[in-house]
């Protein structure tokens, strides 16, 4: 099975193409984007990920990799296209569902067909196995399908997909055993077999624990400021109890998995997921908390301006998928206030970004919303010449908070009572 066709280029899908022909599988990457088509086929890179555009150029040289609008008949078909939510908080599995009916033409007998797009449990029973069928093609004998979850983290996205440990849930052992073969050409971390709606649960339960967790962290925060303590000093000592992991607070949860993955249980099962959707409530309820917070502090001030640094949904990355930081730019004009918005890796955005300088000239408060190292390295005795009125909001607790105050700014941190 050394022929393949992966059909996405997104986050996972141009990476996932990327490592399969560097190791000597015959690549074709399809995505519905002539752009993309374009930019791959050029051994140029569309997003931005660390060692990203040297492995798709040396894949690119090597002829392993090329990319294309459609799909060629292959041996072993990946499906890695987004799994969005849409308004009513339901998966869209649309792009799902048009890759697996795009790829039914080129099916032949002994073909393998992976998911790795994270999907609602069930989706490779109900949705693309009725699909294949309804064409003719018997699962586990015809054809072999089998679910394998991506768990890489953005900015680590190469160095993850090869020495992650990866679960791999196939439509009986037959077709598990497939995919075992070629994960294993590349993988280097441990690779567990299952039964495919298993591993679609283990995914969505993965982001699911994580999402719980930082609600968890972010109620306890809130608490904290009510208090008047420092909820990082409480995360740090119950933290040094040897069964106990508290999570970081912070301006909301964004990105693709953590966020999205959890309301999938909650579309299934809304009458047993009280926990799992009071947990996205209260981190889906963080940017107004942040935004109320910047109005506190900016409140007597005619028509303030607010610098806001970071739109990307985490730090030393460009993705901004359902990022919390635009929610917070959004509450924060829709109250009425100027935003000038800054990000050093963002590079496309819906938003004007205005360069550091003009982001702080003349703010009346500076929020920082992404957790990116460059802010670390801002001096705050030259920022202050540059503000109306010094005074920093920390979302993310990143800064030298000391620094910032000797140079003239008042400091307010998420989770904490003072100010």
């Amino acid at each position: 099975m050394k022929k393949v066709c992966v059909m996405g280029l997104g986050y996972i899908g141009l990476p996932t193409a990327s490592v399969l022909a560097s190791n000597g599988f015959k690549v074709l990457g399809v995505d519905v984007s002539a752009n993309v088509v374009d930019t791959v086929n050029a051994g140029n890179i569309h997003i931005e990920e660390p060692g990203l555009h040297t492995v798709v150029q040396a894949a690119i040289g090597s002829g392993n990799l090329r990319a294309s609008l459609t799909p060629e008949p292959s041996d072993v078909f990946f499906l890695s296209v987004p799994t969005p939510m849409n308004e009513e908080k339901q998966a869209d599995m649309s792009y799902v569902r048009s890759a697996t009916e795009a790829i039914v033409p080129h099916l032949q007998n002994g073909n393998l067909i992976i998911l790795e797009s994270t999907s609602p449990p069930g989706t490779c029973r109900d949705l693309i196995c009725p699909i294949l069928e309804e064409a003719g093609l018997k699962v586990g004998s015809d054809v072999y399908l089998a679910h394998c979850p991506e768990r890489v983290l953005p900015g680590r996205i190469l160095k993850e997909l090869i020495e992650n440990d990866r679960v791999i849930g196939g439509y009986g052992e037959h077709c598990a055993a497939r995919a075992e073969a070629i994960y294993g050409s590349f993988v280097e971390g441990e690779i567990f077999l299952t039964d495919v709606t298993t591993a679609e649960m283990v995914k969505v339960i993965e982001n699911t624990f994580r999402d719980v967790n930082i609600a968890l962290a972010n109620e306890a925060a809130i608490l904290c400021e009510k208090l008047g303590i420092n909820f990082s000093a409480v995360a740090k000592l119950a933290n040094r109890h040897p069964r106990v992991n508290i999570h970081t607070a912070g301006p909301g949860v964004g990105g693709h998995c953590i966020s999205v993955d959890p309301w999938f249980l909650i579309e299934q099962f809304p009458e047993d997921t009280d926990l799992i959707h009071r947990a996205r409530l209260r981190n889906d309820g963080m940017p107004a908390h942040v935004a109320n917070g910047v109005a506190e502090l900016v409140a007597g001030v005619d028509k303030p301006k607010v610098a806001a640094l970071g739109l990307a949904f985490k730090g030393n990355v460009d993705d901004m998928r359902e990022s919390p930081s635009v929610t917070v730019v959004e509450l924060l004009q829709e109250k009425g206030m100027e935003v000038a918005a800054h990000d050093p890796y963002v590079k496309k955005s819906t938003m004007e970004l205005a360069s550091i300088e003009d982001c702080f000239k003349d703010a009346d408060c500076v929020v920082l919303l992404t957790d990116h190292s460059d802010y670390k390295y801002l001096n705050p005795n030259q920022l202050e010449k540059l503000v109306r009125k010094p005074v920093l909001f920390d979302t993310r607790n990143l800064l030298d908070h000391n620094e910032w105050r000797k140079a003239g700014f008042q400091v307010k941190v998420l989770g904490s009572g003072a100010v």
